[in-house]
């Protein structure tokens, strides 16, 4: 299955990329399947959040336009924080999504790409704090699909690189709570283009997760232009049969649907 899960339009604040323009090279890559996962983070940015009505209605036009040629699911993403989770349970309840990914993308209010939770903490604070946010969340709110970008505070690290070793205890915990609540995880593959090494989550961590037995996974480029659909996702794939899985995943109606590697 070729297939790419993670994907922003112009529907999300920082793509400019219309909706159309995205599935147009998706089905010219020869994508069988993929699914946009717009964002909404209630609390830090409420007021440029995707406007689910408007989204949806472009959905179907595009199902339509495109019909047998490429599948177009609709997801989303949600920067669930403990606060927001009432926001995120009520949206979830009236829009038919087939699939949501639940991301890490600020805690208290304070955004990592502007590094304002790392601000007056160590890095092992910081990195501390963002797998226990991940998990305390998780506990609360189970209305999504996958964990997002797993281990994305590499990305934002102003220290440098974090031994995955440090944080694996904490990781096997999200994992394992994952796991029973029947949840996955993605593995996102935008790491090339930030020049970082390998993907979200690492190597590591998806040998971990693959040990206790996870089998729930997606991948998805995270892409917000065309110019990144698709990005290695066959050489993902290949990591993935190596590491020992056997499946990905798409999902409809919050379902996963299995795929043979």
């Amino acid at each position: 299955m070729y297939t790419d899960y993670h994907l922003h339009s112009s529907f999300s604040d920082d793509s400019q990329t219309p909706m159309e323009d995205m599935v147009r090279r998706a089905a010219a890559l020869g994508l069988e399947e993929i699914c946009f996962t717009e964002h909404v983070d209630y609390g830090v940015k409420t007021v440029v959040n995707c406007d689910y009505a408007a989204y949806f209605a472009k959905l179907a036009e595009m199902r339509e336009m495109y019909r047998g040629q490429i599948t177009i699911r609709a997801g989303i993403e949600f920067g669930v924080q403990l606060e927001t989770i009432p926001e995120f349970t009520a949206a979830f309840q009236r829009w038919p999504f087939d699939f949501v990914i639940y991301s890490c993308h600020q805690i208290d209010n304070q955004e990592f790409w502007r590094n304002e939770f790392q601000a007056g903490r160590t890095q092992e604070e910081y990195q501390t704090a963002y797998y226990a946010a991940i998990y305390d969340v998780m506990c609360q709110y189970k209305l999504y699909s996958v964990l997002g970008h797993l281990d994305m505070i590499k990305r934002y690290d102003p220290c440098g690189d974090y031994p995955d070793e440090k944080i694996l205890p904490l990781a096997e915990k999200i994992m394992r709570q994952a796991i029973a609540d029947g949840k996955g995880i993605e593995v996102n593959t935008s790491t090339l283009r930030y020049g970082l090494p390998g993907t979200f989550p690492s190597r590591r961590l998806l040998e971990l997760y693959h040990d206790l037995g996870g089998r729930i996974l997606t991948i998805g480029s995270d892409s917000h232009d065309t110019a990144h659909l698709a990005d290695l996702i066959p050489e993902v794939q290949s990591l993935l049969k190596e590491i020992g899985f056997r499946e990905i995943c798409t999902f409809e109606h919050m379902e996963p649907v299995f795929h043979r590697l």
